[in-house]
């Protein structure tokens, strides 16, 4: 399904998923309801609290305390997505030395676009001006370093669809949703550039290192 132009959802989208709850409360619901654009959904997820913990809340436990790193965020987004006739997509984009990251995927008029909360400020929103994913996930190459300033980024999964987990509550779950990075992990991944390319990168320098940190939380 496409947004129509200006990034609303089309009225097929929001008869299609009008009557679903997928088990969250009319409260929650009002609130995903609410996020009717890519745009609104990122700056929802921006305005929560980054955390450093070792979690994997659901969307429902991210909307009662307010915080989550970049799985987190992305499970809210792509539930967001969902309620406003969407499928839940997810990126998954692997690094060496460095934190995975993980982005909902989202589609206008056949090109793709990214959703993500991150402490780093160019691994967040693209807008639907992609053609493939390879494409989507290249656009966080010089975005995506460590904090020795080495980029790290060097494959991508996806779409990896989180209806398959729905057995699972991946949405509501009072538990920690470990099923998602499961999954996550075991989609195939496609590398981004040869070997011999990344052997031979060069570190980012100091003024882009600092213009990614913008804005971060401090371990």
């Amino acid at each position: 399904m496409a947004f129509e132009r200006g990034g609303r959802l089309n009225s097929r989208a929001n008869r299609s998923s009008g009557h679903e709850s997928f088990g969250l409360s009319p409260k929650n619901l009002r609130t995903l309801r609410a996020l009717k654009t890519p745009a609104k959904i990122q700056k929802f997820i921006d305005a929560l609290t980054y955390q450093y913990a070792d979690t994997a809340l659901s969307p429902r436990r991210v909307l009662r305390e307010r915080k989550g790193h970049c799985l987190e965020g992305a499970l809210l987004a792509a539930a967001a997505l969902r309620v406003n006739g969407h499928p839940p997509l997810l990126m998954d984009l692997e690094a060496v030395r460095d934190d995975d990251h993980v982005v909902a995927l989202y589609r206008e008029r056949g090109l793709w676009g990214g959703i993500a909360k991150s402490n780093y400020a160019g691994l967040r929103f693209r807008a639907p001006i992609y053609r493939t994913l390879r494409e989507l996930a290249l656009s966080y190459f010089e975005h995506y370093y460590n904090l020795r300033g080495e980029r790290t980024l060097r494959a991508y999964a996806g779409p990896v669809n989180l209806e398959r987990l729905d057995s699972r509550h991946w949405m509501t779950a009072e538990e920690d949703v470990w099923c998602v990075p499961e999954m996550l992990i075991q989609a195939r991944h496609y590398a981004l550039l040869p070997d011999p390319v990344a052997r031979a990168l060069p570190r980012l320098d100091r003024r882009s290192f600092e213009a990614g940190m913008h804005g971060s939380v401090k371990h």
